[in-house]
């Protein structure tokens, strides 16, 4: 089964400058030895085609539902097959959507043949989400994301519960985020099921990203 992590940059100070792009090429060396995972890397869009540039799977944090056109502001779902990014993380709790916007986002997106990562608070969420089908579905319970206590250990029944809502709905990877903090907790994610993890400050915020991204990696290869 495929493995993935998703690395959200988020707008920490290390999701710019040489920071970031660092970071892409500790992923491009990492994802040339791995067998089993894929690492998704969402840069701001400030630097997300200079990322790209490094590194070959990368993904935006959101994208809008609109067309091209006069919108000032707005990230068009078709700009990103035009700047060759391969997908968006759409719907995170620090931006959420209404759910016909995230319908017309993925309809456009599936069009273009382009990915989407849809994020979900709760396993309610996560189903609505699912029969909108999206490439990948995110649980993630809010108040968990940035304290570092993993949703893995501190709420498994919100990753076992989405599992079962998602299944009812559709065959989707779901991934675990919110406080993974270390590779057993990406570990236990996948032990409960998960596909993967969506990742933030874990490697954002380290001091060594590149040693974050391998501890997070050898975890999943490991499973």
């Amino acid at each position: 089964m495929k493995r993935y992590l998703v690395v959200n940059f988020k707008a920490y100070e290390s999701a710019f400058g040489e920071k970031a792009l660092g970071i892409a090429r500790e992923a491009s060396r990492l994802s040339s030895r791995l067998s089993k995972t894929r690492i998704i890397l969402a840069p701001p869009i400030l630097v997300a085609t200079k990322i790209s540039q490094v590194y070959n799977d990368v993904y935006l944090q959101h994208v809008d539902p609109v067309s091209l056109g006069s919108y000032t502001g707005f990230i068009p779902v078709e700009a990103l097959k035009i700047e060759g990014v391969r997908g968006s993380i759409v719907n995170h709790s620090e931006h959420k959507i209404k759910l016909r916007d995230l319908n017309t986002i993925i309809l456009k997106a599936r069009e273009l043949d382009l990915e989407i990562l849809a994020c979900a608070d709760t396993p309610e969420e996560a189903a609505a989400v699912a029969a909108l089908e999206p490439t990948l579905i995110a649980i993630e319970p809010p108040e968990l994301i940035g304290t570092g206590i993993p949703v893995s250990k501190a709420k498994p029944e919100v990753i076992t519960r989405g599992l079962e809502a998602v299944r009812i709905i559709r065959e989707i990877p779901v991934l675990a985020g919110a406080g993974i903090s270390s590779g057993d907790d990406a570990r236990r994610a996948l032990e409960l099921g998960a596909s993967g993890v969506l990742v933030a400050s874990m490697v954002m915020k380290a001091k060594n990203p590149g040693e974050a991204l391998r501890e997070l990696t050898e975890a999943l290869e490991s499973f």
